[in-house]
This record gives structure tokens, sequence and C-alpha cells, in this order.
């Protein structure tokens, strides 16, 4: 037997040292990857399954259900109008809003169903061995909760809408997933016609098509019906707009006065910025809603006589945000939803419930603000005596640059010499 030396042991021995790293290293290696797949499925912001994941599933679950004769379903549901929770709110308080709905949405179906995130505020669930009623009678409990729900963080809160759509196979006729996916798609695109925040089946998606063939088998008719439409839907808005202001001032007679004033400085400023009738009927709009949000603040705090405390100024400070929730179901009010969230905004960032600074608080949002607080100055309040004109306007230029625009407080003065 030959003997080896110290050099050839120490030589095996660092063989051997390595051979165990190497190893050690593949191990890793292979669980780096599998993780790798892992989070190739998951959809980073909400942390539910992905588009990609879902159709892996979809695919197997449907071959079974196809194999064995037992139903299986999906409902597609989506946030309606979540566009605007992103530009009133911001994208972070959006995402945040997405994290919510994943896991209410998640904790709300059984651990065998599949929750995913098709993209924006768009969700699935996949349900194995459930037929199109069940998935319906899931989808309308989902809905009711969620229509109660209020999603946000402690100092900004929102409630959302959302419409469901529900396909199932076999009895909705599909083949393959892309057929589920697809008519469950088409259902949801006829919910949100119908006004969205309701569930919608196949049976109402062919409801909707028989109607839309009745409809169209008379053009004359359609014709006529389109023209009358349009003559009134500006006249209708503008009423629509004065009785939603009227409720608030059953609560508070001071802010039917109030708003009418306002409308009347807030639109003088717009028209000597010289801006387009469009945009002067948007202020004039967001001008007599401004106030709205107050319904949902109680009458003891709008008509107290001594100085708001802290939290009941905290309440009076919710209502841009209540504001914006009765408007946002509002497709035609979209535009005028920022002016009134923001009109609270100071010039120097110290305004609520964002805290913009200058150019970011939008120019409608920045009229209204001095035409509402020059018309709140000369108004007696329960709390106070009212400021002569002279006097309110003094505090006014006061606040040029700091509380108001510079720009606006000096269009403002013209308006009111103008007036005199």
């Amino acid at each position: 037997m030959v003997n080896k030396s110290k050099r050839q042991i120490r030589l095996e021995q660092e063989i051997e040292r390595l051979r165990c790293r190497l190893n050690k290293v593949q191990d890793e290696l292979r669980v780096s990857n599998k993780k790798a797949r892992q989070m190739s499925f998951i959809d980073i912001q909400t942390g539910l399954f992905n588009h990609q994941y879902l159709e892996r599933v979809m695919t197997a679950e449907l071959r079974r259900s196809q194999r064995f004769a037992y139903p299986v379903s999906l409902i597609v549901l989506d946030i309606d109008y979540f566009k605007s929770v992103n530009d009133l709110y911001g994208r972070v308080f959006g995402d945040f809003v997405l994290k919510q709905l994943a896991a209410e949405l998640k904790s709300k179906v059984r651990v065998y169903d599949t929750v995913a995130r098709l993209g924006g505020g768009e969700f699935v669930v996949l349900l194995p061995s459930t037929d199109g009623a069940g998935a319906l009678a899931l989808s309308r409990r989902l809905l009711d909760g969620f229509n109660l729900y209020n999603f946000g963080d402690k100092s900004r809160k929102v409630k959302l809408k959302l419409s469901f759509a529900v396909s199932a196979y076999p009895e909705d006729g599909v083949v393959n997933t892309t057929d589920l996916l697809n008519l469950a798609q088409k259902i949801l695109n006829r919910a949100k016609e119908a006004g969205g925040n309701r569930v919608y089946s196949y049976a109402d998606l062919e409801k909707a098509d028989s109607q839309e063939i009745d409809r169209r088998s008379d053009i004359g008719f359609l014709k006529s019906k389109l023209e009358k439409m349009t003559k009134k839907t500006n006249q209708g808005l503008i009423e629509s707009i004065f009785a939603l202001a009227k409720t608030v001032e059953v609560k508070d007679h001071y802010t039917g006065e109030h708003a009418e004033n306002t409308v009347r400085y807030a639109t003088g400023i717009a028209r000597k910025l010289n801006l387009s009738e469009n945009e002067t009927e948007l202020i004039r709009q967001a001008a007599i809603l401004h106030d709205l949000g107050k319904i949902g603040i109680s009458e003891r705090i709008l008509l107290k006589k001594s100085k708001l405390t802290k939290d009941e100024f905290a309440k009076i400070k919710k209502h841009p945000y209540i504001a914006a929730d009765i408007l946002r179901p509002i497709q035609a009010l979209h535009d005028v939803i920022p002016l009134i969230f923001y009109h609270h905004e100071r010039w120097d960032g110290k305004g609520y419930p964002s805290s913009l600074k200058a150019q970011e608080i939008p120019l409608g949002a920045r009229i209204i603000a001095i035409a509402d607080v020059y018309q709140a100055l000369t108004s007696r309040r329960p709390y106070r005596k009212a400021y002569s004109k002279k006097e309110a306007l003094k505090i006014i230029k006061s606040g040029a640059g700091t509380q108001f625009d510079p720009q606006m407080v000096r269009v403002f003065t013209e308006v009111l010499n103008k007036e005199k």
C-alpha cells in the first residue's frame, strides 16, 4: 500500500471541500430558481397571482371539469372609475386601496379558489365545482360587502363601486379558457355600460343584446330619440347640479346663499382670465358644488356658535373627500371633482387635504379658493359678524403668496372694482 504524502492528503481534502461547496451552491441555485419561477406568477402590487398563472390554472381546471363533468365558473370584477381615485389621492394611495381590496377579496372566497389580478383595478376569481348560480350568489354578497367597506387609511377613506361579471362552464356554451375569460370581459363591459356597481351574467348579456337589436330595428326612432336627448343633456345636467347643491342648503342656509355668490365671483375671475367656455363652465359647476361634502358633516358642527375643537375641525376637513365620493360615480362630473377636492389647498402648501403647493393646485381650485373665502368673510356666521367688503378684500390681499395665488388675487381685485 502506497503511503500518501501530506501534500496529496491536503490536495484531496481541498478537492472534497470544493465539491461540497459546489453542491451547496447548486442547491442554493435550485432554490433560487424555484423562487424565481414562483415570483414570476405573482402580481407585485397586490401579492395575488397574475394573468400568467391564472391562464395555467384555468387550463388545468377546465380540463378536469371536462373529464369529470363538473362545473367551473369565473368572476371578473373591476373598480368603477378607479382612475379618478389615482387622480384625486395619488398613485401611492391608489396602490394601497388595491392591496386592501385584494386582501378582502381573498379572505371572502374558499381556500381552493384562485384569486388573481389582471391589471389596473381588475381582478378574477376562479371557482372550481361551482355553477353560474353559485358564482352569481357569491358576486352579489361580495358587492354588498364592498359597498359598505371603507377603503383607505386613518387620514383618507373612500367608498368603491365595483362591476361584476360571471361566466360559467358548461352552461354558457364556452369550450376553452380563452372563451371563458373573453365572455366574462364582454359581460363586464355591459355591466359598466349599464352604470356599473352591479352584477351581470350571461343572461343579462343576452337580454342587453336583444334590446340592442330591437333598438337598431327602428333607426328613425333612435335618431329622433338621440336628438331630443342631446338637446336636454346640458340643461338636465345643470338642473341636477343645482339640485345637489340645494341638499346642502337644507342643512345650512348659509351654505346655499354662500354658494350663489361664490359662483358669481369664481366665474367673474374665469372670464377675466379669458378661459374657454368649457373651462369657465367647469369652474361654475365646481363653485356651485364646492360645499357639497358638508352633507356628511353634523349640523351641530356646521351651526356651532363657538370655536371648533380640534376633532370638530378634523371632521370639517373631511368634506372634500365626501364630495368626491358622492360625485365620482357620475361620469359627466369627473372633471369637476379635482376643483372641488383641492379648493382648500394653499399657495404655500399648508392647506388640505393633500398639501399641494403653488401650480400643483388646479387653476379652477385656486379661483374657487379666493371666491369662497371672500364670500365667507363678507357673510354673517353663527360665531362672528360679517366683515365689510373693504376689510374682506384687505384680508384676501394680505394672503397673496401665502394662502392664495398672487395672480388670482390681482384678477379678483379687478373683478370687484368692475362690479363697483
